[in-house]
């Protein structure tokens, strides 16, 4: 019966104590702008210095200011993901996506991409030409859809080295290429290191 009892007795302190400890780790919000908490994955803050970093050097290249003044139109194919983690590559391409928008000389199309239209409602709304609930009039027309100028291809790599006995060395190379779809020559490419050193027993993944 003691036994017992000091079973149970034992059970409720473990309880009661990982209970204390979870209320420790309290959620709270993050200053981004003065987070300097580093991880060995990457994080938001890898993607936004990448980001950052490739669109200024885009848009400080001179083959890619519009000879007429006019904005470029740019179709976002395949970044891969070559890493030990699971991530979104459109935490890269939105960044950059949104940046070269605001810059005044790129405009993204989400109706023509290698892998599919990004948006199929571009199709969809001239598929109502026979519909007779619709105002032929408001349908769209043929003819219309602005084919891409550019193409932007990249990717993500991971190498994990050795350091010494106790540190490792993690660099993330992000890799972009854009392309001229006219003559299918690369107009600008870019390679952003990030690299990070840590314990050996902290994990990328």
């Amino acid at each position: 019966m003691m036994k017992i009892l000091n079973k149970k007795t034992l059970l409720a302190a473990a309880v009661a104590f990982s209970l204390v400890g979870c209320a420790e780790q309290a959620t709270y919000y993050v200053d981004s702008k003065n987070d300097s908490v580093a991880v060995m994955g990457l994080d938001y803050k890898d993607f936004e210095m990448a980001a950052t970093n490739m669109v200024d050097d885009m848009l400080s290249s001179d083959l890619l200011v519009h000879p007429q003044g006019g904005r470029y139109v740019l179709t976002v194919t395949d970044i891969v993901n070559d890493t030990d983690q699971r991530i979104d590559t459109d935490q890269l391409t939105k960044k950059i996506r949104i940046s070269l928008l605001n810059s005044g000389r790129f405009v993204v199309t989400t109706a023509i991409n290698a892998n599919g239209p990004e948006d199929e409602m571009t199709r969809k709304v001239r598929e109502l030409r026979k519909s007779k609930m619709v105002n032929q009039k408001t349908v769209k027309k043929d003819g219309r859809v602005i084919a891409p100028d550019f193409s932007l291809t990249g990717k993500i790599i991971q190498q994990n080295q050795r350091v010494n006995s106790s540190t490792q060395q993690v660099e993330y190379y992000f890799q972009l290429t854009l392309t001229n779809l006219d003559d299918g020559l690369a107009y600008w490419e870019k390679e952003y290191p990030i690299i990070k050193r840590g314990d050996n027993r902290s994990v990328s993944w």
